[in-house]
């Protein structure tokens, strides 16, 4: 095998793919952790004696305190695919992962509530910038066979955060003092150091280097990820070609990403892209993640610590239905995976809303416990499909010109959506009880109708094979990637140098 030398590729990325690859999921579980403890440190917070006396909450503070986040998330969308394009990939996480420490520090150390609130704030800032440059890394990065599992794994080891500020949260619950609920908030800045060590082995993405004409060094860090360094196999060839082609045809179209965006080809992308937020964020699943501590008290069960054990168990349970759901994201197609696991979901939430209504208040064991077996099939339901989609997707839909603007874009409806959730849900909880699941499960009907009908399939297709589904034509001429992985065809040699790689060479040469 001919193996590549050394080139601009710093020395801490690995050479083996499976190395490599190894590093890109270790980034997406990171980034993921964080997201998933912050998300489920309120939930608990939320039922803990200490945080609630601190801060002296009522209905509003409580629900503002969780949905501040949301706002600084939505608010750094902005300027985060901007961001991403013109700095990098990898560079948008180092300070996505910085801010997010500071947050952590302010919001640990907090003496009043205000000083909470800008902790919360600029957590949110960094959860933004990492949501919308994270997924767009590993997209442009990891070969297509680990792609789905790669990227489904991101809000798959959101459980591993979500266990963590579970499990943290209880054993500090016993500490009778009124700082116990300071511990969780200063170990988030724990994700961030890791994820800070962890960068130092990954790459940019190909796909922006292409764009910055710096070539050789994404020729490179294709070789790695898809051939072990081997810069001749074809379909590191094929793949490079594809992808200069493609960023070519897109540059001549449109001058910026911004009218990109409302060029005929790409509505539809940025429909399922506006529209994927509302499947992730409202079909209910945010009620078990902020409030299930008043989903168990509806359902009969109000002792705090017994409340705690459970969400511990309920968060374990989920951690291993994502992490299967991610190893199986590209065992079914993605348009099947989102409605089965949407159906699955909505038929959760009716049978959950019958049980809490007969035997929430009756104190039949049998029916309290039935409720609860619900809420963990639903939690199920929706760790099997949506979680591995909700980054795994998006990317996929989007092309180069409007991969970090659109990601941005998605991560302020997602942002939103998750406001609108933490606002309302209280109040809407409050008013209706249990008949509010009804409510969520009859809006879930319509997400299925609209993924049936409105949804494309990407599985299997490398980014650029996704242009044909939405433009009916791939803008390059080299063969599909799974045409060479058969067998190599397509591909032109001439003085036993493919003509793809002399095409490389020409604008080495060219740069000299």
């Amino acid at each position: 095998m001919t193996t590549m030398s050394r080139g601009k590729v710093s020395r801490l990325v690995p050479r083996n793919q499976k190395t490599l690859v190894a590093c890109l999921i270790m980034l997406s579980a990171i980034d993921s952790v964080l997201v998933g403890y912050d998300s489920s440190l309120m939930g608990s917070f939320n039922v803990m004696p200490s945080y609630i006396s601190y801060f002296h909450l009522t209905t509003t503070t409580k629900s503002f305190n969780t949905a501040v986040s949301y706002v600084g998330g939505a608010a750094i969308s902005f300027i985060s695919g901007p961001w991403t394009d013109w700095r990098g990939r990898r560079e948008a996480i180092f300070w996505s992962a910085f801010i997010t420490l500071v947050g952590g520090i302010i919001q640990g150390a907090a003496q009043n509530i205000a000083m909470f609130l800008v902790g919360r704030l600029i957590i949110g800032f960094g959860m933004g910038l990492a949501q919308t440059s994270t997924p767009t890394l590993l997209a442009e990065t990891v070969p297509v066979r680990w792609r789905g599992f790669a990227m489904g794994l991101y809000y798959a080891c959101w459980g591993v955060g979500t266990l963590l500020a579970s499990g943290v949260c209880y054993g500090t619950q016993s500490l009778s003092t009124t700082w116990a609920w300071r511990i969780p908030s200063l170990l988030q800045a724990a994700p961030s150091i890791w994820c800070f060590i962890i960068l130092l082995f990954i790459p940019e993405s190909p796909r922006w280097l292409i764009s910055r004409g710096r070539n050789e060094e994404a020729l490179e860090i294709l070789a790695i990820c898809n051939a072990n360094g081997n810069i001749h196999d074809p379909v590191v060839q094929v793949q490079f070609k594809e992808i200069e082609d493609t960023i070519l045809f897109e540059r001549e179209r449109e001058s910026s990403p911004w009218k990109a965006l409302v060029h005929p080809s790409n509505r539809k992308r940025m429909l399922l892209i506006l529209t994927f937020p509302l499947f992730v964020m409202l079909p209910g699943t945010n009620i078990v993640t902020f409030y299930f501590g008043d989903m168990l008290s509806n359902a009969g069960i109000n002792n705090v610590n017994t409340q705690l054990q459970i969400n511990v168990i309920l968060t374990s349970f989920t951690l291993v239905v994502s992490l299967a759901g991610a190893w199986f994201a590209d065992k079914v197609g993605r348009k099947k995976l989102c409605a089965l696991s949407l159906t699955g979901g909505l038929v959760s939430l009716y049978i959950l809303a019958g049980l809490t209504a007969k035997y929430g208040e009756s104190g039949n064991k049998s029916g309290v416990y039935g409720a609860i077996s619900l809420i963990f099939i639903y939690n199920a339901t929706y760790a099997w499909g949506i979680t591995p989609l909700t980054v795994l997707y998006p990317p996929e839909v989007l092309s180069f010109d409007i991969r970090a603007v659109g990601m941005a874009m998605y991560t302020f409806v997602t942002k939103l959506c998750g406001l609108f959730v933490a606002m309302v849900i209280p109040f809407g909880m409050r008013a209706l009880g249990w008949k509010f699941y009804i409510v969520n499960a009859s809006v879930d009907i319509l997400f299925v109708v609209f993924v049936v009908l409105v949804w494309v399939e990407t599985r299997g297709l490398t980014l650029e094979e996704v242009d044909r589904v939405f433009d009916g034509v791939k803008h390059s001429t080299v063969p599909d990637l799974e045409a060479v992985q058969k067998g190599g065809e397509g591909l032109e040699i001439v003085d036993g140098v493919s003509v793809i790689q002399q095409e490389v060479n020409m604008s080495k040469g060219k740069k000299k």
